[in-house]
Formats: structure tokens, C-alpha cells, sequence
């Protein structure tokens, strides 16, 4: 059992560089009680690609969360900023 949500959504864009990149992550459990920790990341408006780690314990998989977010937000991903009317 999960103690509290962890999901994660960012975007790196810079029209300059023809750039729209997307980061998503979530630590979630599954049908045999492993923890893991789904991450998905690609080109925006594609499918992308995605990737996922099993663990045993739920502090590893926040361990490896963390970790991966503090790399993004180095390489300029940041929350999608909201849309105005």
C-alpha cells in the first residue's frame, strides 16, 4: 500500500531548438504488492516511451522519484503552465 500519492508531470519546450518534451512519473502499486515506479517521457502530443521499476519497499522507489525529479528541474523541466481564455 502506497502511503501517499507521488505523481509528477513536466515539459521542456524551446521553439528555438524545435523542442516539446514531456516527463511524467508515478510511484504506484501493483497486483502482487511490489511497489513500482512508472516513468513515461517523449516528444509531446506522441505516445512516448515508458519504462518501469519494481521495488520491494516504497522508500526506494520515493529514493529514485526524487532523484529524477531534482535531474529534470536542472535540465529545465517545469509544470505546464496553465492555459488562459
Amino acid at each position: 500500500m502506497i502511503s501517499q500519492p507521488y505523481h509528477l508531470y513536466v515539459e521542456r519546450s524551446d521553439a528555438s531548438m524545435n523542442m516539446a518534451r514531456f516527463y511524467a512519473m508515478s510511484i504506484e502499486a501493483n497486483l502482487f504488492g511490489d511497489v513500482c515506479l512508472l516513468r513515461k517521457w517523449g516528444r509531446i502530443g506522441t505516445r512516448g516511451q515508458m519504462m518501469v521499476h519494481h521495488f520491494g519497499r516504497e522508500e526506494e522507489a520515493v529514493r529514485l522519484f526524487l532523484d529524477l525529479l531534482r535531474q529534470k528541474r536542472k535540465r529545465g523541466y517545469r509544470p505546464r503552465a496553465r492555459l488562459t481564455n
